[in-house]
Protein backbone atom coordinates (compact mmCIF):
# COMPACT_ATOMS: atom_id res chain seq x y z
CA UNK A 1 0.00 0.00 0.00
CA UNK A 2 0.96 3.62 -0.48
CA UNK A 3 0.04 6.37 1.96
CA UNK A 4 0.08 9.94 0.67
CA UNK A 5 -0.66 13.21 2.46
CA UNK A 6 -1.82 16.25 0.49
CA UNK A 7 -3.83 19.44 0.85
CA UNK A 8 -7.06 20.40 -0.93
CA UNK A 9 -8.46 23.93 -0.81
CA UNK A 10 -11.45 24.31 1.51
CA UNK A 11 -14.61 25.87 0.13
CA UNK A 12 -14.17 28.59 2.78
CA UNK A 13 -11.22 29.80 0.63
CA UNK A 14 -9.09 30.20 3.76
CA UNK A 15 -8.02 26.76 4.92
CA UNK A 16 -6.33 23.85 3.18
CA UNK A 17 -7.83 20.46 3.98
CA UNK A 18 -5.22 18.03 5.24
CA UNK A 19 -6.05 14.87 3.31
CA UNK A 20 -4.67 11.33 3.39
CA UNK A 21 -4.96 8.80 0.57
CA UNK A 22 -4.29 5.12 1.28
CA UNK A 23 -3.76 3.30 -2.04
CA UNK A 24 -3.85 -0.51 -2.29
CA UNK A 25 -1.44 -2.53 -4.37
CA UNK A 26 -2.82 -3.67 -7.70
CA UNK A 27 -6.24 -2.84 -9.12
CA UNK A 28 -8.59 -0.60 -7.15
CA UNK A 29 -11.88 -2.45 -6.53
CA UNK A 30 -13.63 0.49 -4.84
CA UNK A 31 -13.05 3.74 -2.99
CA UNK A 32 -14.16 4.58 0.55
CA UNK A 33 -14.12 8.19 1.73
CA UNK A 34 -14.11 8.62 5.52
CA UNK A 35 -15.63 11.53 7.44
CA UNK A 36 -14.10 11.52 10.93
CA UNK A 37 -15.80 12.48 14.17
CA UNK A 38 -15.75 15.45 16.50
CA UNK A 39 -12.45 16.28 18.24
CA UNK A 40 -10.32 13.74 16.35
CA UNK A 41 -8.62 13.48 12.93
CA UNK A 42 -8.38 11.30 9.87
CA UNK A 43 -5.08 9.51 10.64
CA UNK A 44 -6.81 7.74 13.56
CA UNK A 45 -8.39 5.57 10.85
CA UNK A 46 -5.03 4.24 9.64
CA UNK A 47 -5.58 0.65 10.85
CA UNK A 48 -9.02 0.47 9.23
CA UNK A 49 -7.71 2.04 6.01
CA UNK A 50 -4.90 -0.50 5.77
CA UNK A 51 -7.39 -3.33 6.29
CA UNK A 52 -9.50 -2.05 3.38
CA UNK A 53 -6.32 -1.64 1.31
CA UNK A 54 -5.63 -5.35 1.83
CA UNK A 55 -8.97 -5.98 0.11
CA UNK A 56 -8.17 -3.76 -2.87
CA UNK A 57 -10.09 -0.73 -1.64
CA UNK A 58 -8.61 2.76 -1.78
CA UNK A 59 -9.33 4.95 1.25
CA UNK A 60 -9.33 8.73 1.49
CA UNK A 61 -10.27 11.23 4.16
CA UNK A 62 -9.58 14.77 5.29
CA UNK A 63 -9.30 16.56 8.61
CA UNK A 64 -12.41 18.74 8.87
CA UNK A 65 -12.12 22.46 9.46
CA UNK A 66 -11.07 23.05 13.06
CA UNK A 67 -9.48 19.61 13.34
CA UNK A 68 -6.06 17.99 12.99
CA UNK A 69 -3.67 19.51 10.49
CA UNK A 70 -6.41 21.42 8.64
CA UNK A 71 -6.45 23.84 11.58
CA UNK A 72 -3.80 26.50 10.96
CA UNK A 73 -2.73 26.41 14.61
CA UNK A 74 -3.89 25.18 18.01
CA UNK A 75 -6.09 28.26 18.47
CA UNK A 76 -8.17 27.15 15.46
CA UNK A 77 -8.86 23.66 16.86
CA UNK A 78 -12.59 23.33 17.46
CA UNK A 79 -13.39 26.42 15.37
CA UNK A 80 -14.93 25.86 11.94
CA UNK A 81 -14.26 29.38 10.68
CA UNK A 82 -17.30 29.57 8.41
CA UNK A 83 -20.54 31.51 8.15
CA UNK A 84 -22.26 28.58 6.46
CA UNK A 85 -21.82 26.12 9.31
CA UNK A 86 -22.16 22.46 8.33
CA UNK A 87 -22.86 23.21 4.66
CA UNK A 88 -19.22 24.27 4.24
CA UNK A 89 -17.90 21.12 5.94
CA UNK A 90 -20.08 18.92 3.72
CA UNK A 91 -19.08 20.87 0.61
CA UNK A 92 -15.46 20.26 1.64
CA UNK A 93 -16.15 16.53 1.71
CA UNK A 94 -17.49 16.82 -1.82
CA UNK A 95 -14.34 18.67 -2.91
CA UNK A 96 -12.38 15.61 -1.78
CA UNK A 97 -14.81 13.34 -3.67
CA UNK A 98 -14.32 15.34 -6.87
CA UNK A 99 -10.52 15.31 -6.49
CA UNK A 100 -10.36 11.55 -5.97
CA UNK A 101 -12.74 10.79 -8.84
CA UNK A 102 -10.75 13.02 -11.19
CA UNK A 103 -7.52 11.30 -10.17
CA UNK A 104 -8.58 7.66 -10.07
CA UNK A 105 -11.62 7.55 -12.37
CA UNK A 106 -15.37 8.06 -12.26
CA UNK A 107 -16.09 4.40 -12.99
CA UNK A 108 -14.75 2.99 -9.69
CA UNK A 109 -17.49 2.22 -7.13
CA UNK A 110 -17.44 5.03 -4.56
CA UNK A 111 -18.66 4.80 -0.96
CA UNK A 112 -18.70 7.22 1.95
CA UNK A 113 -18.37 6.36 5.64
CA UNK A 114 -18.90 8.70 8.57
CA UNK A 115 -18.36 8.22 12.28
CA UNK A 116 -20.14 10.17 15.05
CA UNK A 117 -20.21 13.87 14.04
CA UNK A 118 -18.80 12.61 10.76
CA UNK A 119 -21.89 10.41 10.41
CA UNK A 120 -24.10 13.49 10.78
CA UNK A 121 -22.08 15.17 8.05
CA UNK A 122 -22.36 12.10 5.81
CA UNK A 123 -26.12 12.02 6.35
CA UNK A 124 -26.21 15.64 5.13
CA UNK A 125 -23.81 14.71 2.31
CA UNK A 126 -26.12 12.00 0.95
CA UNK A 127 -29.07 14.41 1.20
CA UNK A 128 -27.09 16.80 -1.02
CA UNK A 129 -24.70 14.71 -3.11
CA UNK A 130 -26.26 11.26 -2.80
CA UNK A 131 -26.36 10.74 -6.56
CA UNK A 132 -22.54 10.99 -6.65
CA UNK A 133 -21.86 7.88 -4.55
CA UNK A 134 -22.75 4.18 -4.56
CA UNK A 135 -23.43 3.64 -0.87
CA UNK A 136 -22.92 4.98 2.66
CA UNK A 137 -21.86 3.43 5.96
CA UNK A 138 -23.21 5.36 8.96
CA UNK A 139 -21.15 4.60 12.08
CA UNK A 140 -21.89 5.63 15.68
CA UNK A 141 -24.67 8.00 14.72
CA UNK A 142 -27.49 9.48 16.79
CA UNK A 143 -30.07 12.22 17.05
CA UNK A 144 -31.31 14.94 19.39
CA UNK A 145 -34.88 16.02 20.19
CA UNK A 146 -35.87 19.33 18.61
CA UNK A 147 -36.40 20.93 22.03
CA UNK A 148 -32.89 19.95 23.13
CA UNK A 149 -31.40 21.49 19.97
CA UNK A 150 -33.40 24.69 20.44
CA UNK A 151 -32.34 24.90 24.09
CA UNK A 152 -28.70 24.30 23.18
CA UNK A 153 -28.80 26.96 20.48
CA UNK A 154 -30.33 29.43 22.94
CA UNK A 155 -27.50 28.80 25.43
CA UNK A 156 -24.91 29.27 22.68
CA UNK A 157 -26.53 32.52 21.55
CA UNK A 158 -26.38 33.99 25.06
CA UNK A 159 -22.77 32.91 25.65
CA UNK A 160 -21.74 34.11 22.21
CA UNK A 161 -23.19 37.58 22.89
CA UNK A 162 -20.91 37.96 25.92
CA UNK A 163 -17.88 35.86 24.97
CA UNK A 164 -17.75 35.64 21.13
CA UNK A 165 -17.99 32.54 18.96
CA UNK A 166 -14.40 31.50 19.62
CA UNK A 167 -15.07 31.03 23.34
CA UNK A 168 -14.47 27.57 24.82
CA UNK A 169 -17.02 26.71 27.50
CA UNK A 170 -16.57 23.87 29.99
CA UNK A 171 -20.25 24.31 30.83
CA UNK A 172 -21.27 23.56 27.23
CA UNK A 173 -18.86 20.61 27.12
CA UNK A 174 -20.48 19.19 30.25
CA UNK A 175 -23.92 19.82 28.77
CA UNK A 176 -22.91 17.87 25.66
CA UNK A 177 -20.87 15.00 27.13
CA UNK A 178 -21.42 15.06 30.89
CA UNK A 179 -23.60 11.94 31.05
CA UNK A 180 -21.67 9.77 28.58
CA UNK A 181 -19.61 7.91 31.21
CA UNK A 182 -22.67 7.31 33.41
CA UNK A 183 -23.15 3.62 32.55
CA UNK A 184 -19.46 2.73 32.67
CA UNK A 185 -18.31 2.36 36.27
CA UNK A 186 -15.70 2.33 37.61
CA UNK A 187 -14.06 4.63 35.07
CA UNK A 188 -10.42 5.62 34.76
CA UNK A 189 -10.75 8.60 32.38
CA UNK A 190 -13.48 11.03 31.25
CA UNK A 191 -13.45 9.18 27.90
CA UNK A 192 -14.00 5.55 28.90
CA UNK A 193 -17.28 5.71 26.96
CA UNK A 194 -15.45 5.66 23.61
CA UNK A 195 -14.09 2.09 23.84
CA UNK A 196 -13.48 -0.90 26.10
CA UNK A 197 -9.92 -0.97 24.72
CA UNK A 198 -7.84 0.82 27.36
CA UNK A 199 -4.94 1.38 24.96
CA UNK A 200 -7.24 3.26 22.58
CA UNK A 201 -8.64 5.38 25.42
CA UNK A 202 -5.19 6.17 26.81
CA UNK A 203 -3.90 7.24 23.40
CA UNK A 204 -6.98 9.41 22.98
CA UNK A 205 -6.65 11.22 26.31
CA UNK A 206 -2.96 11.91 25.65
CA UNK A 207 -3.46 13.28 22.14
CA UNK A 208 -3.74 17.07 21.82
CA UNK A 209 -5.86 16.65 18.69
CA UNK A 210 -8.44 14.67 20.73
CA UNK A 211 -8.57 16.68 23.94
CA UNK A 212 -9.19 20.33 23.02
CA UNK A 213 -12.40 22.13 23.96
CA UNK A 214 -14.81 22.88 21.12
CA UNK A 215 -15.59 26.55 20.58
CA UNK A 216 -19.13 27.96 20.58
CA UNK A 217 -18.77 28.16 16.79
CA UNK A 218 -17.96 24.44 16.79
CA UNK A 219 -21.10 23.58 18.72
CA UNK A 220 -23.16 25.85 16.48
CA UNK A 221 -21.91 23.85 13.49
CA UNK A 222 -22.70 20.56 15.25
CA UNK A 223 -26.24 21.69 16.11
CA UNK A 224 -26.67 23.04 12.57
CA UNK A 225 -25.96 19.67 10.94
CA UNK A 226 -28.25 17.86 13.40
CA UNK A 227 -31.03 20.33 12.72
CA UNK A 228 -30.59 19.91 8.95
CA UNK A 229 -30.57 16.11 8.83
CA UNK A 230 -33.55 15.75 11.16
CA UNK A 231 -35.88 17.88 9.02
CA UNK A 232 -38.38 15.64 7.15
CA UNK A 233 -38.00 17.70 3.96
CA UNK A 234 -34.27 16.89 3.91
CA UNK A 235 -34.55 13.19 4.78
CA UNK A 236 -36.55 12.55 1.60
CA UNK A 237 -33.67 13.91 -0.51
CA UNK A 238 -31.63 10.74 0.00
CA UNK A 239 -31.79 8.70 -3.24
CA UNK A 240 -34.09 5.73 -2.68
CA UNK A 241 -31.70 3.36 -4.45
CA UNK A 242 -28.65 4.36 -2.37
CA UNK A 243 -27.49 1.41 -0.21
CA UNK A 244 -27.09 2.30 3.48
CA UNK A 245 -25.51 0.43 6.39
CA UNK A 246 -25.95 1.58 10.00
CA UNK A 247 -23.52 0.17 12.55
CA UNK A 248 -23.08 1.03 16.21
CA UNK A 249 -22.34 -0.40 19.62
CA UNK A 250 -25.39 -1.14 21.74
CA UNK A 251 -23.61 0.65 24.60
CA UNK A 252 -22.87 3.81 22.61
CA UNK A 253 -24.32 6.83 24.47
CA UNK A 254 -24.29 8.96 21.27
CA UNK A 255 -26.88 6.60 19.77
CA UNK A 256 -28.80 6.33 23.06
CA UNK A 257 -27.50 2.79 23.48
CA UNK A 258 -28.79 1.70 20.09
CA UNK A 259 -32.30 3.14 20.43
CA UNK A 260 -31.67 6.27 18.31
CA UNK A 261 -29.82 4.25 15.67
CA UNK A 262 -32.72 1.83 15.36
CA UNK A 263 -35.19 4.72 15.08
CA UNK A 264 -33.17 6.45 12.34
CA UNK A 265 -32.92 3.13 10.49
CA UNK A 266 -36.70 2.67 10.71
CA UNK A 267 -37.33 6.25 9.57
CA UNK A 268 -35.06 5.87 6.55
CA UNK A 269 -36.54 2.50 5.67
CA UNK A 270 -40.06 3.94 5.93
CA UNK A 271 -39.02 6.78 3.61
CA UNK A 272 -38.48 4.24 0.84
CA UNK A 273 -34.74 3.43 0.98
CA UNK A 274 -34.59 0.11 -0.85
CA UNK A 275 -31.29 -1.37 0.41
CA UNK A 276 -30.75 -0.62 4.08
CA UNK A 277 -29.13 -2.68 6.85
CA UNK A 278 -28.37 -2.25 10.53
CA UNK A 279 -25.96 -4.00 12.90
CA UNK A 280 -25.63 -3.29 16.63
CA UNK A 281 -22.65 -4.86 18.41
CA UNK A 282 -23.21 -6.20 21.90
CA UNK A 283 -21.35 -4.20 24.58
CA UNK A 284 -19.71 -2.02 21.92
CA UNK A 285 -19.11 1.58 22.94
CA UNK A 286 -18.85 4.68 20.78
CA UNK A 287 -15.78 4.03 18.61
CA UNK A 288 -16.89 0.70 17.21
CA UNK A 289 -13.99 0.77 14.73
CA UNK A 290 -11.65 0.91 17.74
CA UNK A 291 -13.41 -1.65 19.92
CA UNK A 292 -12.05 -4.94 21.23
CA UNK A 293 -13.91 -6.78 18.45
CA UNK A 294 -12.77 -4.37 15.71
CA UNK A 295 -11.79 -7.23 13.38
CA UNK A 296 -15.40 -8.47 13.31
CA UNK A 297 -16.60 -4.94 12.58
CA UNK A 298 -14.05 -4.48 9.78
CA UNK A 299 -15.06 -7.76 8.16
CA UNK A 300 -18.77 -6.97 8.40
CA UNK A 301 -18.22 -3.61 6.70
CA UNK A 302 -16.05 -5.20 4.01
CA UNK A 303 -18.57 -7.97 3.32
CA UNK A 304 -21.35 -5.38 2.95
CA UNK A 305 -19.19 -3.31 0.60
CA UNK A 306 -18.15 -6.39 -1.40
CA UNK A 307 -21.78 -7.36 -2.04
CA UNK A 308 -22.62 -3.85 -3.31
CA UNK A 309 -19.45 -3.73 -5.43
CA UNK A 310 -20.43 -7.05 -7.03
CA UNK A 311 -23.94 -5.73 -7.70
CA UNK A 312 -22.46 -2.68 -9.48
CA UNK A 313 -20.16 -4.91 -11.55
CA UNK A 314 -23.13 -7.05 -12.62
CA UNK A 315 -24.87 -3.96 -13.97
CA UNK A 316 -21.86 -3.15 -16.14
Amino acid sequence: MKKTELYIKSTNNENNLHTIVWEPEGDIEAIVQISHGMIEYIDRYDRFAKFLNSKGILVVGNDHLGHGLTAKDDNELGYFNTNYKSKTVVDDLYEVTKYIKSRFGEEIPYFVLGHSMGSFLIRRYIMTYGEEVDGAVIVGTGSQPELVLKGGKAVLKILKAFKGDGYRSKFVEKMAFGTYNKKFKPVETPNDWISRDKDIVNKYVNDKYCTFLFTLNGYETLFDVLEFIQKPQNKVKIPKDLPLLFISGDMDPVGNYGKSVEQIYKDYKASGIQDIDIKLYKDGRHEILNELNYEDVYNDIYNWLKERIENIQKVF
